[in-house]
């Protein structure tokens, strides 16, 4: 995400200034949303024998962790609020649909909804900090479908784990196989929006870059267990690098 908002905040042509506070604002709110999770499902990932989580294990104390979360938050909050009131406080929102992921929503059949308001909602943050106002209707369109294919992608390698302690998102609910399935047809979809949505005739490169995700999608569905999966993340790579270079 903090490279995607910097990518995208260079392609706007916004100030050093303003990439540098992107970055920053992009990259602490991350941080806070990823330390909370780690801190809210510190108790589940102990469940799942989670030796890759150190509050899991026990090497981190949640005091420090909690410290290190404010900071963030406070770090967030300056770097957004100097992008200008518009942006700064639709990303404090973003950042608090995160938490309320982290809290509450993965758990539920709304498991997509951050995923798809964040995804789509970022090129505007981006936009509006670059003084170019709201950004064209379509860059939030393919970012949803993106951020939705994403969530699903995420889920599909921790699906037994979750379901062990009690996580029934989205995801969980449709299965591996239907995940890899309905986030390969959001991630088309998204390929689709990011080079129909600019008002423009479509060329050589739109054409071979619809080839290549129609045929990565072909080449998952055809595919069992991890060809599926990293067809599906190839599909993602392709629409993020062809929603910059449409930017």
């Amino acid at each position: 995400m903090t490279t995607l908002a910097v990518l995208l905040a260079v392609a706007m042509e916004a100030t050093p200034a303003t990439v540098a506070l992107t970055a920053i604002a992009a990259f602490t709110g991350q941080l806070s949303v990823g330390w909370s999770n780690d801190l809210i499902d510190r108790d589940r990932d102990r469940i799942a024998g989670r030796t890759d989580k150190p509050l899991a294990t026990g090497v981190l104390r949640p005091e420090t962790v909690r410290v290190a979360i404010a900071l963030a938050l406070a770090a967030t909050a300056v770097a957004s609020l100097s992008l200008g009131l518009r942006a700064g406080l639709l990303h404090l929102g973003l950042v608090s649909l995160g938490w309320a992921y982290n809290g509450w929503l993965k758990k539920t059949v709304g498991s997509f909804l951050p995923y798809a308001v964040c995804f789509g909602c970022l090129p505007i943050v981006v936009s509006l900090a670059a003084g170019e106002g709201m950004s064209p209707a379509w860059m939030p369109v393919a970012g949803a479908l993106l951020g939705v294919g994403a969530h699903l992608i995420n889920a599909v390698p921790d699906l037994a784990d979750d379901e062990r302690t009690g996580v029934q998102g989205l995801p969980h609910r449709l299965g591996a196989r239907r995940s890899l399935d309905l986030a390969t047809a959001l991630m088309l979809a998204g390929s689709a929006a990011t080079v129909l949505g600019p008002d423009r005739r479509i060329d050589v490169a739109d054409g071979l870059t619809l080839a290549l995700v129609v045929g990565l999608a072909i080449a998952g569905r055809l595919g069992r267990g991890p060809a599926a999966f990293r067809a599906a993340l190839a599909i993602a790579l392709v629409d993020v690098v062809a929603l910059l270079v449409r930017t």
